[in-house]
């Protein structure tokens, strides 16, 4: 079989599809792996394939992989793999065979060390064969695959696997932390030693506590696991083996005193040492608790130097475990509650502003709604997550979850894809609780909303409010006033609990500009929509008739320059000539012509005016005011009298005066 180069082989995709959550012990058996991929993640079987007898180090479906490799391979060569691959079967579930084995070397170490009885009796058999396992998995450590991080990319060549292992700090460690002394001494003498010296050496299985503190990391950064939980259990973990350590070391210190009567246990239970062994690891135990727990009952006390200076030590490591376990407890469950906490503040803060400004009752009520409703939605929004993401991620959230909104709206049934992709990306989401004005008439138009989900109630406010619609999910509202660039002329209020997507006006000009079929339609629907509404919707729209009429008008003579310009441009490749878009002229300024004198008063006192659009010329806009006012006019002045020269020095809604 020919072998791929390290340097030809793709790299490691570092995130992996995530898997069912029905497979738990598969889920365990992954993260109990010596490498992690992406938080909340499970390894798939995507990886390129690695070298014969290579172990991926994280990939549970290796046999896969061996599977690719069976394929042209003779009978004999065969017959190996599969012993190889039955053998790899077993290893996916090794790493958590192994932290079992490690929790229990965690106990004997100290244990076997304060009571020699059983480190050369009863528990001498059970460490042979913990320390076989230990041995197997130095074995196999040198064909486990490792990740460069320089590259990244998995290494998979057996020699600098095996280079790596050997010069690396762990192998010098695994090996003295494997080795069973005491039966290696009895090999060679033939009799038990019961001196000090190999519960010393044992302690050195302490080494594999890194497999448990590896496993805890991985686990309080994966999603599938809860991390008040993981943390939790690890606090619990690290005071149980501090308990049991500190009460072996003084049960030590005791059997190690000249007079037995002289210590802590032996002024209590004479002739200790020839008592049972749970007797006296109970005590050591009791001691160890109290101690920790700063009770201290004074039952069990130092009596000997040395262990008045063991507990002095041993106080002064409670204080630090204490501190780190108060600590950690303390974020845990402040971290789960600082959005209440914040919630609380908040409503304070709103109450305490209304009580002070004296604000109306109904309007308090309103604001405290929208606070609580903020609250609420944020894990739906979920704002401060989605503004980290690339844009490209953000687009595609938008896509998924309002695409289909938008493209059945009225305004937009008929564009092209692009564009409605493009306004599905700028589309900002919002929450409204019940009763909460939304738009106000006369407002300035910046933005106009879609319904996702809820009920928005259309009023008109002529002396009393009147309801006008109802509008659900797929309807638009204050597009009336952002196309026609006008105060907002209904007032829009949710009936209940509402989502919205906002888009602004200004965003939504530039994207339709440089698109004519799609300004086209766009303009084609809203006309539609203006004549199908209801008559009472159009009755308190006075001048929907004059706008309705300047509309038909610029779309006719965008039409005609967009036909003229494709005639001269006709059998003409070069580029030349800047097209003309159908929503620039459909949307010119607007402005407010008045048929007088700026200096003339007017009966009535006020400035009265007709709104339009305005034209592309001083002598169409002289015809234009001809038109509404009845007579004729010959200049354009300003409100401070200044005459108009010309058309490009306006702005948005200035108020002209021909006279």
């Amino acid at each position: 079989m020919k072998e791929k180069s390290p340097e030809n082989r793709s790299p490691v995709p570092l995130l992996y599809r995530r898997h069912s959550s029905g497979d738990i012990m598969n889920n365990l058996a992954s993260v109990s792996s010596s490498l992690l991929p992406a938080f909340g993640t499970v390894v798939g079987g995507d990886s390129p394939p690695l070298r014969d007898y290579v172990i991926a180090p994280y990939d549970r479906r290796y046999r896969q992989h061996l599977a690719r490799n069976l394929q042209g391979l003779t009978l004999k060569k065969t017959r190996k793999f599969e012993i190889w691959r039955r053998f790899v079967a077993c290893i996916k579930w090794w790493q958590a065979f192994l932290v079992v084995l490690v929790i229990y070397s965690a106990w004997s170490s100290p244990f076997e060390l304060a009571f020699k009885k059983v480190a050369t009796g009863s528990l001498l058999y059970v460490d042979l064969v913990v320390d076989f396992f230990f041995v197997v998995d130095i074995f196999l450590t040198f064909f486990v695959a490792y990740l460069d991080k320089s590259t990244y990319l998995l290494v998979d060549d057996h020699q600098k696997i095996a280079t790596r292992y050997v010069t690396h700090m762990m192998f010098p460690m695994d090996v003295a932390s494997t080795l069973p002394f005491q039966a290696i001494y009895r090999l060679f003498t033939g009799k038990l030693h019961r001196g000090e010296v190999f519960g010393f050496l044992n302690l050195l299985r302490l080494w594999r506590l890194r497999r448990v503190s590896e496993l805890f990391s991985r686990l309080e950064k994966d999603t599938r696991f809860s991390y008040f939980g993981t943390r939790t259990l690890k606090l619990i973990c690290v005071t149980l083996f501090a308990v049991h350590s500190a009460a072996c070391f003084y049960y030590w210190i005791a059997t190690h005193h000249k007079q037995s009567d002289d210590t802590w246990i032996g002024s209590i239970i004479h002739n200790f040492e020839d008592r049972s062994i749970w007797l006296g690891y109970t005590y050591s135990m009791y001691w160890s608790i109290v101690t920790l727990t700063t009770v201290g009952y004074g039952d069990l006390h130092a009596v000997n130097t040395g262990e008045k200076v063991f507990n002095i030590f041993y106080m002064l490591f409670n204080i630090g475990l204490t501190s780190y376990l108060i600590g950690n407890m303390t974020n845990l469950i402040v971290h789960s509650a600082v959005r209440t906490f914040a919630m609380r503040d908040a409503i304070n803060e709103i109450l305490r502003y209304a009580s002070k400004n004296r604000l109306p009752e109904g309007l308090k009520e309103q604001m405290l709604a929208h606070m609580q409703l903020k609250f609420k939605t944020a894990e739906l929004q979920q704002e401060e997550v989605l503004d980290d993401l690339p844009k490209a991620i953000r687009s595609s959230i938008s896509q998924h979850l309002f695409r289909k909104t938008v493209e059945k709206t009225y305004l937009f049934k008929g564009i092209s894809d692009d564009l409605s992709r493009q306004l599905v990306t700028d589309l900002k989401a919002e929450y409204f609780p019940p009763k909460v004005e939304v738009i106000l008439q006369n407002e300035i138009p910046t933005d106009f909303y879609i319904v996702v989900s809820g009920a928005m109630v259309l009023t008109h406010k002529n002396g009393m409010e009147q309801f006008l619609i109802k509008l659900g999910p797929m309807d638009m509202f204050g597009e009336i006033g952002v196309l026609f660039n006008i105060p907002q002329p209904f007032t829009i209020r949710s009936k209940k609990l509402s989502q919205v997507v906002r888009i602004s006006h200004h965003r939504f000009k530039k994207l339709v500009e440089p698109l004519d079929d799609d300004g086209k339609t766009i303009m084609s629907n809203f006309t539609q929509y203006l004549k199908d509404l209801k008559k009472e919707m159009q009755d308190e729209m006075p001048f929907l008739s004059e706008l309705l009429l300047d509309l038909n008008i610029e779309q006719t003579k965008s039409v005609n320059q967009s036909e003229n310009r494709e005639a001269s441009n006709y059998g003409r490749d070069d580029g030349e000539g800047t097209p003309t878009s159908v929503l620039s002229n459909t949307f010119p300024l607007r402005v407010v012509i008045h048929g007088h004198h700026p200096h003339e008063k007017t009966i009535d006192g006020k400035r009265t005016g007709k709104l339009v659009h305005l034209p592309d010329s001083i002598e169409d806009l002289l015809k234009l005011a001809e038109k509404k006012f009845g007579k004729r006019g010959t200049t354009v002045l300003m409100a401070d009298a200044s005459q108009v020269e010309d058309l490009n020095a306006l702005r948005e809604n200035d108020h002209l005066f021909i006279s």
